[in-house]
Protein backbone atom coordinates (compact mmCIF):
# COMPACT_ATOMS: atom_id res chain seq x y z
CA UNK A 1 0.00 0.00 0.00
CA UNK A 2 2.87 2.37 0.78
CA UNK A 3 4.29 1.71 -2.68
CA UNK A 4 1.01 2.77 -4.23
CA UNK A 5 0.61 6.00 -2.26
CA UNK A 6 4.26 6.89 -2.91
CA UNK A 7 3.69 6.33 -6.58
CA UNK A 8 0.55 8.50 -6.60
CA UNK A 9 2.26 11.27 -4.65
CA UNK A 10 5.10 11.29 -7.11
CA UNK A 11 2.62 11.79 -9.93
CA UNK A 12 1.32 14.87 -8.09
CA UNK A 13 4.81 16.32 -7.73
CA UNK A 14 5.43 15.84 -11.42
CA UNK A 15 2.20 17.55 -12.41
CA UNK A 16 0.52 14.31 -13.47
CA UNK A 17 -2.17 14.22 -10.76
CA UNK A 18 -3.72 16.73 -8.37
CA UNK A 19 -4.17 16.21 -4.63
CA UNK A 20 -7.92 15.55 -4.98
CA UNK A 21 -7.30 12.66 -7.37
CA UNK A 22 -4.64 11.28 -5.04
CA UNK A 23 -7.06 11.33 -2.13
CA UNK A 24 -9.79 9.71 -4.21
CA UNK A 25 -7.58 6.85 -5.37
CA UNK A 26 -6.24 6.28 -1.87
CA UNK A 27 -9.81 6.17 -0.53
CA UNK A 28 -10.67 3.57 -3.16
CA UNK A 29 -8.06 1.33 -1.51
CA UNK A 30 -9.77 1.71 1.87
CA UNK A 31 -7.46 4.37 3.30
CA UNK A 32 -9.09 7.03 5.50
CA UNK A 33 -8.85 10.63 4.34
CA UNK A 34 -6.75 11.58 7.35
CA UNK A 35 -4.32 8.72 6.77
CA UNK A 36 -4.21 9.47 3.05
CA UNK A 37 -3.35 13.08 3.74
CA UNK A 38 -0.48 12.08 6.01
CA UNK A 39 0.76 9.54 3.49
CA UNK A 40 0.60 12.13 0.75
CA UNK A 41 2.65 14.68 2.67
CA UNK A 42 5.25 12.13 3.79
CA UNK A 43 5.57 10.37 0.46
CA UNK A 44 5.68 13.57 -1.53
CA UNK A 45 8.65 14.84 0.46
CA UNK A 46 10.42 11.50 0.20
CA UNK A 47 9.90 11.04 -3.52
CA UNK A 48 11.01 14.38 -4.95
CA UNK A 49 13.33 13.38 -7.81
CA UNK A 50 16.90 14.60 -8.16
CA UNK A 51 18.51 14.96 -11.56
CA UNK A 52 21.98 14.12 -12.84
CA UNK A 53 24.53 11.35 -12.54
CA UNK A 54 25.50 8.20 -14.41
CA UNK A 55 23.32 5.17 -13.64
CA UNK A 56 24.90 1.72 -14.07
CA UNK A 57 22.86 -1.48 -14.16
CA UNK A 58 24.31 -5.01 -14.16
CA UNK A 59 21.80 -7.18 -15.97
CA UNK A 60 21.41 -10.88 -16.57
CA UNK A 61 19.85 -11.98 -19.84
CA UNK A 62 22.12 -10.48 -22.49
CA UNK A 63 23.37 -12.53 -25.43
CA UNK A 64 25.51 -11.99 -28.52
CA UNK A 65 22.38 -12.77 -30.54
CA UNK A 66 20.37 -9.88 -29.05
CA UNK A 67 18.60 -7.86 -31.72
CA UNK A 68 18.38 -4.08 -31.90
CA UNK A 69 14.93 -4.44 -33.46
CA UNK A 70 12.29 -4.10 -30.71
CA UNK A 71 10.05 -6.52 -32.60
CA UNK A 72 12.60 -9.27 -31.90
CA UNK A 73 13.36 -8.35 -28.30
CA UNK A 74 13.72 -11.56 -26.29
CA UNK A 75 15.94 -10.89 -23.31
CA UNK A 76 15.80 -8.97 -20.07
CA UNK A 77 18.63 -6.82 -21.38
CA UNK A 78 16.85 -5.70 -24.55
CA UNK A 79 13.62 -5.28 -22.57
CA UNK A 80 15.21 -2.59 -20.40
CA UNK A 81 17.11 -1.10 -23.34
CA UNK A 82 13.88 -0.69 -25.32
CA UNK A 83 12.22 1.14 -22.43
CA UNK A 84 15.16 3.56 -22.35
CA UNK A 85 14.91 4.71 -25.97
CA UNK A 86 11.32 3.96 -27.00
CA UNK A 87 7.68 4.57 -26.18
CA UNK A 88 4.46 2.68 -26.81
CA UNK A 89 1.05 4.19 -27.47
CA UNK A 90 -0.20 3.10 -24.04
CA UNK A 91 1.44 2.21 -20.73
CA UNK A 92 0.05 0.38 -17.70
CA UNK A 93 -0.30 1.78 -14.21
CA UNK A 94 2.22 0.06 -11.91
CA UNK A 95 0.01 -0.90 -8.97
CA UNK A 96 -3.32 -1.56 -10.66
CA UNK A 97 -2.28 -2.64 -14.15
CA UNK A 98 -4.84 -0.35 -15.83
CA UNK A 99 -4.06 1.50 -19.10
CA UNK A 100 -2.65 5.03 -18.96
CA UNK A 101 -1.82 7.41 -21.83
CA UNK A 102 1.62 7.52 -23.47
CA UNK A 103 2.04 8.50 -27.14
CA UNK A 104 -1.72 8.08 -27.38
CA UNK A 105 -3.09 10.77 -25.06
CA UNK A 106 -6.67 9.41 -25.10
CA UNK A 107 -8.88 6.82 -26.79
CA UNK A 108 -12.51 5.96 -27.39
CA UNK A 109 -14.12 2.63 -28.34
CA UNK A 110 -17.23 2.05 -30.39
CA UNK A 111 -20.27 0.61 -28.62
CA UNK A 112 -19.22 -2.94 -29.52
CA UNK A 113 -15.52 -2.30 -28.74
CA UNK A 114 -14.63 -3.40 -32.28
CA UNK A 115 -13.44 0.02 -33.47
CA UNK A 116 -11.09 2.18 -31.42
CA UNK A 117 -10.05 5.77 -32.07
CA UNK A 118 -6.83 7.09 -30.53
CA UNK A 119 -5.72 10.70 -30.24
CA UNK A 120 -2.00 10.79 -30.94
CA UNK A 121 0.06 13.20 -28.90
CA UNK A 122 1.33 16.25 -30.78
CA UNK A 123 4.70 17.96 -30.48
CA UNK A 124 6.66 14.76 -29.79
CA UNK A 125 10.05 14.44 -31.50
CA UNK A 126 12.07 11.39 -32.39
CA UNK A 127 15.74 11.36 -31.42
CA UNK A 128 16.70 12.33 -34.98
CA UNK A 129 14.65 15.52 -34.71
CA UNK A 130 11.75 14.31 -36.84
CA UNK A 131 8.32 15.03 -35.38
CA UNK A 132 6.06 12.06 -34.60
CA UNK A 133 3.18 11.72 -37.08
CA UNK A 134 0.15 9.50 -37.43
CA UNK A 135 1.93 7.83 -40.36
CA UNK A 136 4.80 6.69 -38.09
CA UNK A 137 2.27 5.10 -35.74
CA UNK A 138 0.35 3.36 -38.52
CA UNK A 139 3.47 1.95 -40.17
CA UNK A 140 4.84 0.74 -36.83
CA UNK A 141 1.70 -1.23 -36.07
CA UNK A 142 1.50 -2.53 -39.63
CA UNK A 143 5.08 -3.81 -39.44
CA UNK A 144 4.20 -5.84 -36.36
CA UNK A 145 1.31 -7.51 -38.23
CA UNK A 146 3.72 -8.82 -40.88
CA UNK A 147 4.93 -12.34 -40.16
CA UNK A 148 8.26 -11.50 -41.79
CA UNK A 149 8.94 -9.04 -38.97
CA UNK A 150 9.12 -11.97 -36.51
CA UNK A 151 7.50 -9.70 -33.94
CA UNK A 152 6.85 -10.99 -30.46
CA UNK A 153 3.58 -9.03 -30.61
CA UNK A 154 2.33 -10.79 -33.73
CA UNK A 155 -0.20 -12.89 -31.81
CA UNK A 156 -1.72 -9.72 -30.36
CA UNK A 157 -1.73 -7.79 -33.62
CA UNK A 158 -3.55 -10.50 -35.56
CA UNK A 159 -6.81 -9.39 -33.97
CA UNK A 160 -6.54 -6.03 -35.78
CA UNK A 161 -7.91 -6.19 -39.32
CA UNK A 162 -7.52 -2.54 -40.29
CA UNK A 163 -5.11 0.21 -39.24
CA UNK A 164 -5.90 3.63 -40.66
CA UNK A 165 -5.94 7.38 -40.09
CA UNK A 166 -8.95 9.62 -39.60
CA UNK A 167 -7.28 12.99 -40.03
CA UNK A 168 -4.65 13.00 -37.30
CA UNK A 169 -6.38 10.27 -35.29
CA UNK A 170 -5.51 6.57 -35.31
CA UNK A 171 -8.36 4.15 -36.00
CA UNK A 172 -8.04 0.44 -35.28
CA UNK A 173 -10.74 -1.88 -36.56
CA UNK A 174 -10.73 -5.30 -34.90
CA UNK A 175 -11.94 -8.66 -36.12
CA UNK A 176 -14.20 -8.63 -33.08
CA UNK A 177 -14.78 -6.44 -30.04
CA UNK A 178 -12.05 -6.28 -27.42
CA UNK A 179 -12.45 -4.21 -24.27
CA UNK A 180 -8.77 -4.84 -23.42
CA UNK A 181 -7.29 -3.30 -26.57
CA UNK A 182 -5.50 -0.34 -24.91
CA UNK A 183 -3.68 -2.75 -22.58
CA UNK A 184 -2.67 -4.95 -25.50
CA UNK A 185 -0.89 -1.96 -27.01
CA UNK A 186 1.39 -1.79 -23.97
CA UNK A 187 3.31 -4.78 -25.35
CA UNK A 188 7.00 -3.85 -25.09
CA UNK A 189 7.70 -4.87 -28.68
CA UNK A 190 5.41 -2.15 -30.03
CA UNK A 191 7.90 0.71 -29.79
CA UNK A 192 6.87 3.50 -32.14
CA UNK A 193 9.65 4.13 -34.69
CA UNK A 194 10.16 6.65 -37.52
CA UNK A 195 8.33 5.33 -40.59
CA UNK A 196 7.46 2.31 -38.46
CA UNK A 197 11.02 1.01 -38.54
CA UNK A 198 10.62 0.07 -42.19
CA UNK A 199 13.71 2.04 -43.20
CA UNK A 200 15.89 0.50 -40.52
CA UNK A 201 14.28 -1.50 -37.70
CA UNK A 202 17.67 -1.70 -35.96
CA UNK A 203 18.25 2.07 -35.80
CA UNK A 204 17.08 2.28 -32.16
CA UNK A 205 15.59 5.72 -32.76
CA UNK A 206 12.51 6.45 -30.71
CA UNK A 207 10.85 9.07 -28.54
CA UNK A 208 12.06 7.78 -25.17
CA UNK A 209 13.90 9.60 -22.38
CA UNK A 210 17.35 8.44 -23.52
CA UNK A 211 19.16 8.29 -26.85
CA UNK A 212 21.26 5.26 -27.70
CA UNK A 213 24.96 6.11 -27.61
CA UNK A 214 26.21 2.55 -28.18
CA UNK A 215 24.88 -0.99 -28.26
CA UNK A 216 27.11 -4.05 -28.28
CA UNK A 217 24.99 -7.22 -28.13
CA UNK A 218 25.89 -9.41 -25.21
CA UNK A 219 28.26 -6.83 -23.73
CA UNK A 220 26.79 -3.41 -22.93
CA UNK A 221 24.57 -0.54 -24.02
CA UNK A 222 24.98 3.14 -23.19
CA UNK A 223 22.45 5.96 -23.33
CA UNK A 224 22.46 9.71 -22.97
CA UNK A 225 19.68 12.02 -21.84
CA UNK A 226 17.20 13.08 -24.52
CA UNK A 227 17.02 16.86 -24.06
CA UNK A 228 13.82 16.98 -26.14
CA UNK A 229 11.93 14.39 -24.10
CA UNK A 230 8.21 15.17 -24.13
CA UNK A 231 7.82 14.03 -20.52
CA UNK A 232 9.17 15.54 -17.30
CA UNK A 233 8.42 12.57 -15.01
CA UNK A 234 11.24 10.28 -16.16
CA UNK A 235 14.83 10.21 -17.36
CA UNK A 236 16.29 11.82 -14.25
CA UNK A 237 19.94 10.81 -14.74
CA UNK A 238 22.27 12.23 -17.37
CA UNK A 239 23.32 8.86 -18.74
CA UNK A 240 22.62 5.15 -18.37
CA UNK A 241 24.87 2.15 -18.82
CA UNK A 242 23.53 -1.38 -19.09
CA UNK A 243 26.27 -3.94 -18.48
CA UNK A 244 25.78 -7.59 -19.40
CA UNK A 245 26.37 -9.72 -16.31
CA UNK A 246 24.97 -13.17 -16.86
CA UNK A 247 26.90 -14.63 -13.93
CA UNK A 248 24.97 -14.27 -10.67
CA UNK A 249 28.10 -14.14 -8.53
CA UNK A 250 29.56 -11.37 -10.69
CA UNK A 251 26.36 -9.33 -10.35
CA UNK A 252 26.32 -9.60 -6.58
CA UNK A 253 30.00 -8.69 -6.33
CA UNK A 254 29.52 -5.70 -8.63
CA UNK A 255 26.62 -4.39 -6.55
CA UNK A 256 28.27 -5.01 -3.21
CA UNK A 257 31.42 -3.16 -4.30
CA UNK A 258 29.49 -0.25 -5.80
CA UNK A 259 30.57 -0.94 -9.39
CA UNK A 260 26.89 -0.86 -10.39
CA UNK A 261 23.83 0.72 -8.82
CA UNK A 262 21.32 -2.01 -9.63
CA UNK A 263 21.18 -5.69 -10.51
CA UNK A 264 18.35 -7.97 -11.61
CA UNK A 265 17.67 -11.64 -11.06
CA UNK A 266 18.83 -11.95 -7.47
CA UNK A 267 18.76 -15.60 -6.49
CA UNK A 268 16.57 -15.86 -3.35
CA UNK A 269 19.27 -18.02 -1.79
CA UNK A 270 21.57 -15.00 -1.74
CA UNK A 271 19.07 -12.48 -0.33
CA UNK A 272 20.11 -12.95 3.30
CA UNK A 273 23.75 -12.47 2.33
CA UNK A 274 22.98 -9.29 0.41
CA UNK A 275 20.88 -7.91 3.26
CA UNK A 276 23.99 -7.84 5.43
CA UNK A 277 25.60 -5.25 3.18
CA UNK A 278 24.78 -1.81 4.65
CA UNK A 279 24.76 -0.16 1.22
CA UNK A 280 22.34 -2.62 -0.45
CA UNK A 281 18.55 -2.64 -0.63
CA UNK A 282 16.47 -5.65 -1.74
CA UNK A 283 13.69 -4.76 -4.21
CA UNK A 284 11.05 -7.45 -4.06
CA UNK A 285 7.87 -7.20 -6.16
CA UNK A 286 4.99 -9.66 -6.50
CA UNK A 287 3.37 -9.92 -9.90
CA UNK A 288 2.49 -12.16 -12.83
CA UNK A 289 5.89 -13.60 -13.59
CA UNK A 290 6.20 -17.37 -13.62
CA UNK A 291 8.88 -20.01 -14.06
CA UNK A 292 8.06 -22.90 -16.34
CA UNK A 293 9.13 -26.29 -17.66
CA UNK A 294 7.87 -26.37 -21.25
CA UNK A 295 7.08 -29.42 -23.39
CA UNK A 296 6.31 -29.33 -27.12
CA UNK A 297 2.89 -30.94 -27.45
CA UNK A 298 3.53 -31.85 -31.10
CA UNK A 299 6.91 -33.53 -30.59
CA UNK A 300 7.47 -37.09 -29.37
CA UNK A 301 7.43 -38.20 -26.66
CA UNK A 302 5.59 -35.11 -25.37
CA UNK A 303 2.79 -35.49 -27.92
CA UNK A 304 1.33 -38.02 -25.47
CA UNK A 305 -0.88 -36.28 -22.89
CA UNK A 306 -0.46 -39.07 -20.37
CA UNK A 307 3.28 -38.43 -20.39
CA UNK A 308 2.64 -34.72 -19.97
CA UNK A 309 0.31 -35.41 -17.03
CA UNK A 310 2.88 -37.75 -15.52
CA UNK A 311 5.50 -35.02 -15.65
CA UNK A 312 3.08 -32.50 -14.14
CA UNK A 313 2.17 -34.74 -11.19
CA UNK A 314 5.89 -35.43 -10.68
CA UNK A 315 6.50 -31.77 -9.81
CA UNK A 316 6.78 -30.98 -6.09
CA UNK A 317 5.55 -27.39 -6.21
CA UNK A 318 5.61 -26.53 -2.51
CA UNK A 319 9.21 -27.68 -2.17
CA UNK A 320 10.11 -25.81 -5.35
CA UNK A 321 8.72 -22.52 -3.99
CA UNK A 322 10.54 -22.93 -0.68
CA UNK A 323 13.90 -24.17 -1.94
CA UNK A 324 14.20 -22.33 -5.25
CA UNK A 325 12.30 -19.13 -4.49
CA UNK A 326 13.13 -19.04 -0.80
CA UNK A 327 9.45 -18.33 -0.22
CA UNK A 328 9.50 -15.35 -2.62
CA UNK A 329 6.57 -16.56 -4.69
CA UNK A 330 3.49 -18.75 -4.83
CA UNK A 331 2.61 -22.22 -6.05
CA UNK A 332 1.47 -22.44 -9.67
CA UNK A 333 -1.20 -24.68 -11.19
CA UNK A 334 -0.07 -25.30 -14.77
CA UNK A 335 -1.81 -22.35 -16.37
CA UNK A 336 -0.27 -18.87 -16.69
CA UNK A 337 -2.83 -16.79 -14.77
CA UNK A 338 -2.86 -15.83 -11.09
CA UNK A 339 -5.05 -13.70 -8.82
CA UNK A 340 -3.54 -10.42 -10.05
CA UNK A 341 -5.47 -10.76 -13.33
CA UNK A 342 -9.00 -9.49 -13.78
CA UNK A 343 -11.57 -12.32 -14.09
CA UNK A 344 -9.23 -14.85 -12.51
CA UNK A 345 -10.83 -18.31 -12.76
CA UNK A 346 -11.51 -19.33 -9.18
CA UNK A 347 -12.25 -22.79 -7.86
CA UNK A 348 -9.78 -24.78 -9.99
CA UNK A 349 -8.34 -27.61 -7.93
CA UNK A 350 -4.69 -27.10 -7.08
CA UNK A 351 -2.50 -29.78 -8.66
CA UNK A 352 -0.33 -31.33 -5.99
CA UNK A 353 2.76 -33.51 -6.07
CA UNK A 354 1.50 -37.08 -6.44
CA UNK A 355 4.10 -39.75 -7.33
CA UNK A 356 1.39 -42.42 -7.57
CA UNK A 357 -0.64 -40.47 -10.15
CA UNK A 358 2.57 -39.61 -11.97
CA UNK A 359 3.51 -43.30 -12.10
CA UNK A 360 0.01 -44.23 -13.30
CA UNK A 361 0.06 -41.78 -16.21
CA UNK A 362 3.68 -42.61 -17.02
CA UNK A 363 2.85 -46.30 -17.34
CA UNK A 364 -0.27 -45.47 -19.39
CA UNK A 365 1.81 -43.34 -21.77
CA UNK A 366 3.89 -46.34 -22.75
CA UNK A 367 7.08 -44.28 -22.67
CA UNK A 368 10.27 -46.06 -21.74
CA UNK A 369 13.66 -44.55 -21.07
CA UNK A 370 14.88 -41.14 -20.03
CA UNK A 371 13.24 -37.77 -20.53
CA UNK A 372 15.77 -35.10 -21.56
CA UNK A 373 15.32 -31.70 -19.89
CA UNK A 374 17.50 -28.81 -21.05
CA UNK A 375 18.19 -25.95 -18.69
CA UNK A 376 20.54 -23.07 -18.00
CA UNK A 377 21.33 -20.52 -15.33
CA UNK A 378 19.77 -17.83 -17.54
CA UNK A 379 16.41 -19.60 -17.85
CA UNK A 380 15.46 -18.24 -14.43
CA UNK A 381 17.28 -17.78 -11.10
CA UNK A 382 17.97 -21.24 -9.72
CA UNK A 383 16.82 -23.00 -12.91
CA UNK A 384 19.59 -25.61 -12.78
CA UNK A 385 18.92 -26.37 -9.11
CA UNK A 386 15.18 -26.49 -9.87
CA UNK A 387 15.81 -29.00 -12.64
CA UNK A 388 17.84 -31.24 -10.33
CA UNK A 389 15.14 -30.95 -7.66
CA UNK A 390 12.56 -31.94 -10.24
CA UNK A 391 14.74 -34.84 -11.32
CA UNK A 392 14.67 -36.12 -7.72
CA UNK A 393 10.89 -35.76 -7.28
CA UNK A 394 10.24 -37.47 -10.64
CA UNK A 395 12.51 -40.36 -9.69
CA UNK A 396 10.10 -41.25 -6.86
CA UNK A 397 7.46 -41.84 -9.55
CA UNK A 398 9.80 -44.06 -11.55
CA UNK A 399 10.48 -41.35 -14.13
CA UNK A 400 14.11 -40.80 -15.14
CA UNK A 401 14.67 -37.14 -16.05
CA UNK A 402 18.07 -36.41 -17.55
CA UNK A 403 19.14 -32.81 -16.89
CA UNK A 404 21.37 -31.20 -19.50
CA UNK A 405 22.90 -27.88 -18.54
CA UNK A 406 23.20 -25.61 -21.58
CA UNK A 407 25.43 -22.51 -21.89
CA UNK A 408 23.73 -19.21 -21.15
CA UNK A 409 24.92 -17.49 -24.31
CA UNK A 410 22.59 -18.54 -27.07
CA UNK A 411 20.07 -20.26 -24.80
CA UNK A 412 17.20 -18.09 -26.03
CA UNK A 413 17.99 -18.73 -29.69
CA UNK A 414 19.18 -22.35 -29.58
CA UNK A 415 17.15 -23.98 -26.80
CA UNK A 416 14.03 -22.02 -25.82
CA UNK A 417 11.24 -22.44 -28.38
CA UNK A 418 13.50 -24.87 -30.26
CA UNK A 419 14.14 -27.93 -28.07
CA UNK A 420 11.11 -30.00 -26.97
CA UNK A 421 11.63 -29.88 -23.18
CA UNK A 422 13.35 -27.00 -21.43
CA UNK A 423 13.10 -24.47 -18.62
CA UNK A 424 12.04 -20.89 -19.19
CA UNK A 425 10.20 -17.94 -17.66
CA UNK A 426 7.42 -15.54 -18.54
CA UNK A 427 7.03 -12.04 -17.17
CA UNK A 428 3.25 -12.10 -17.52
CA UNK A 429 1.11 -9.76 -19.61
CA UNK A 430 -1.42 -6.99 -18.85
CA UNK A 431 -4.47 -9.17 -19.57
CA UNK A 432 -5.43 -12.82 -19.72
CA UNK A 433 -6.20 -12.37 -23.40
CA UNK A 434 -2.71 -11.09 -24.15
CA UNK A 435 -1.01 -13.81 -22.13
CA UNK A 436 -2.90 -16.52 -23.95
CA UNK A 437 -2.62 -14.78 -27.34
CA UNK A 438 1.15 -14.44 -26.98
CA UNK A 439 1.99 -17.94 -25.77
CA UNK A 440 -0.95 -20.33 -26.35
CA UNK A 441 -2.78 -19.24 -29.50
CA UNK A 442 -1.99 -21.76 -32.25
CA UNK A 443 -0.63 -19.07 -34.57
CA UNK A 444 1.48 -17.23 -31.97
CA UNK A 445 5.21 -17.08 -32.75
CA UNK A 446 5.97 -17.55 -29.06
CA UNK A 447 3.75 -20.61 -28.57
CA UNK A 448 6.66 -22.32 -26.86
CA UNK A 449 4.66 -25.42 -25.85
CA UNK A 450 3.31 -25.96 -29.38
CA UNK A 451 -0.20 -26.00 -27.91
CA UNK A 452 -2.09 -26.19 -31.20
CA UNK A 453 -5.78 -26.38 -30.38
CA UNK A 454 -8.43 -24.89 -32.72
CA UNK A 455 -11.07 -25.33 -30.00
CA UNK A 456 -8.95 -23.31 -27.57
CA UNK A 457 -8.37 -20.65 -30.22
CA UNK A 458 -12.11 -20.40 -30.82
CA UNK A 459 -12.88 -19.80 -27.14
CA UNK A 460 -10.05 -17.27 -26.86
CA UNK A 461 -11.42 -15.25 -29.77
CA UNK A 462 -14.98 -15.47 -28.43
CA UNK A 463 -13.90 -14.35 -24.96
CA UNK A 464 -12.08 -11.40 -26.45
CA UNK A 465 -15.32 -9.92 -27.80
CA UNK A 466 -17.59 -11.00 -24.93
CA UNK A 467 -18.70 -7.94 -22.98
CA UNK A 468 -20.64 -9.93 -20.35
CA UNK A 469 -18.00 -10.34 -17.64
CA UNK A 470 -19.63 -13.41 -16.06
CA UNK A 471 -19.63 -15.23 -19.40
CA UNK A 472 -16.11 -14.08 -20.16
CA UNK A 473 -14.87 -15.30 -16.79
CA UNK A 474 -16.35 -18.73 -17.44
CA UNK A 475 -14.61 -18.83 -20.83
CA UNK A 476 -11.31 -18.02 -19.17
CA UNK A 477 -11.94 -20.82 -16.71
CA UNK A 478 -12.48 -23.27 -19.56
CA UNK A 479 -9.28 -22.10 -21.22
CA UNK A 480 -7.31 -22.44 -17.99
CA UNK A 481 -8.55 -26.01 -17.56
CA UNK A 482 -7.56 -26.91 -21.13
CA UNK A 483 -4.04 -25.57 -20.67
CA UNK A 484 -3.73 -27.11 -17.21
CA UNK A 485 -4.92 -30.59 -18.14
CA UNK A 486 -3.90 -30.91 -21.78
CA UNK A 487 -1.22 -28.32 -22.43
CA UNK A 488 2.54 -28.61 -22.43
CA UNK A 489 3.38 -26.20 -19.62
CA UNK A 490 4.45 -27.31 -16.15
CA UNK A 491 4.09 -24.16 -14.07
CA UNK A 492 5.28 -24.90 -10.55
CA UNK A 493 5.57 -21.34 -9.30
CA UNK A 494 4.73 -17.69 -9.74
CA UNK A 495 7.88 -15.87 -8.78
CA UNK A 496 8.32 -12.60 -7.01
CA UNK A 497 10.70 -10.35 -8.91
CA UNK A 498 13.76 -10.08 -6.68
CA UNK A 499 16.27 -7.40 -7.64
CA UNK A 500 18.61 -5.21 -5.63
CA UNK A 501 20.16 -1.75 -5.67
CA UNK A 502 22.49 0.43 -3.70
CA UNK A 503 20.74 2.79 -1.31
CA UNK A 504 21.85 5.61 -3.56
CA UNK A 505 19.04 4.59 -5.95
CA UNK A 506 15.75 6.30 -5.16
CA UNK A 507 12.27 6.33 -6.65
CA UNK A 508 12.06 2.65 -7.56
CA UNK A 509 8.48 1.83 -8.58
CA UNK A 510 7.17 -1.65 -7.78
CA UNK A 511 5.21 -2.63 -10.90
CA UNK A 512 3.02 -5.74 -11.18
CA UNK A 513 3.30 -5.57 -14.97
CA UNK A 514 6.70 -7.20 -15.26
CA UNK A 515 10.19 -7.44 -13.82
CA UNK A 516 12.54 -4.49 -13.20
CA UNK A 517 9.70 -2.01 -12.68
CA UNK A 518 8.12 -3.36 -15.87
CA UNK A 519 11.41 -2.65 -17.64
CA UNK A 520 11.27 1.06 -16.76
CA UNK A 521 13.82 0.91 -13.93
CA UNK A 522 16.40 3.11 -15.69
CA UNK A 523 13.82 5.71 -16.65
CA UNK A 524 12.09 5.96 -13.26
CA UNK A 525 14.87 6.04 -10.66
CA UNK A 526 17.33 8.75 -9.71
CA UNK A 527 20.57 8.90 -7.74
CA UNK A 528 21.29 10.56 -4.45
CA UNK A 529 24.89 11.42 -3.69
Amino acid sequence: MTDYTDYLARQVLLGKMNRREFMGRAAAFGITLAAAGTMFDTAARAQEPKRGGHLKLGLEGAAATDSKDPAKSLSQFTFVAGRCWGDMLVESEPLTGGPVPALAESWEPSADAATWTFNIRKGVKFHDGKELTIDDVIKTLQRHTDEKSESGALGVMKSIKEIKADGDKLVLVLTEGNADLPLLLTDYHLVIQPNGGLDDPNAMIGTGPYKVASFEPGVRATFEKNADDWRSDRGFVDSVELIAMNDATARIAALSSGQVHYINRVDPKTVDLLKRAPTVEILNTSGRGHYVFIMHCNTAPFDNNDLRLALKYAMDRETMVQKILGGYGKVGNDFPINETYALFPEGIEQRAYDPDKAAFHYKKSGHDGTVLLRTSDVAFPGAVDASVLYQESAKKAGINVEVKREPGDGYWSNVWNVQPFSTSYWGGRPTQDQMYSTAYLSTADWNDTRFLRPDFDKILLEARSELDEAKRKEMYRTMAMMVRDEGGVILPMFNDFVNASTKQVKGYVHDIGNDMSNGYVATRVWLES
